[in-house]
């Protein structure tokens, strides 16, 4: 496999991310070299991996590869460095790819959905965001909220399924499945379902609250 012959050192920020969001990969991401996946095309076909599947890991690869955002408050930090590789799956079970490597030893990996959801492959496979978009964003609020937030609060376990969010509106950027963050009139609430759902583990529901928000805290955008 052969990288980029020169790298920019700041990432270039993909299309359809919020103010915050562009802010957030452009001050505080880094990219490094990525493979160019055009190169496996012939050897994956003869896998018989269909040429669609090869084409959204090789379009994956172009807009997101290469990109070392910081930790995610949760998974142990998410992906060190967003890279596809090699899709797996079937047409009865659907076809996804890994999204990058996790930062230290876990019981899951990171892939994108048949529908290019962001996810983890856990005892089974569990989308956390609609797309690797909303990953990028939930991790820029995550940046911004502990930044801004006069006090954080982790919860975890049952405790999760009685929080009160009467009042509080889902942001849509996070365009969230298993994972969903909420937003009230001073505080902005993550909440992280999918090594629950992923490993049918209640235990291991967890919940960030930030509180004391002003509004530029609430939305910095």
């Amino acid at each position: 496999m052969t990288g980029d012959a020169r790298v920019p050192l700041t990432p270039r920020v993909p299309e359809g991310l919020s103010r915050r969001a562009r802010y957030f990969v452009e001050g505080h991401g880094l990219r490094v070299p990525r493979r160019d996946l055009t190169l496996c095309r012939e050897v994956w076909l003869k896998e018989g991996i269909p040429a669609a599947e090869i084409d959204r890991a090789v379009a994956f690869q172009e807009c997101w590869g290469g990109i070392a955002l910081p930790p995610a408050p949760a998974y142990e930090g998410g992906p060190r460095v967003l890279e596809a590789d090699v899709p797996e799956g079937s047409a009865a079970d659907g076809w996804r790819f890994p999204a990058g490597g996790c930062r230290v030893s876990m019981a899951h990996g990171f892939m994108i959905g048949p529908g290019g959801e962001f996810g983890i492959d856990a005892a089974h496979w569990t989308p956390l965001h609609a797309s690797t978009e909303g990953w990028v964003e939930a991790l820029a609020l995550a940046h911004h909220a502990g930044y801004w937030a006069k006090t954080i609060t982790k919860i975890k376990g049952s405790a999760v399924d009685e929080l009160d969010l009467g009042g509080f509106e889902p942001v849509p950027e996070v365009q969230g499945l298993a994972d969903t963050w909420w937003r009230g009139k001073d505080s902005l609430i993550a909440v992280y379902r999918g090594e629950a759902s992923g490993f049918d583990a209640p235990h291991c529901l967890r919940a960030h609250i930030y509180g004391g928000l002003d509004a530029w805290g609430l939305n910095g955008s």
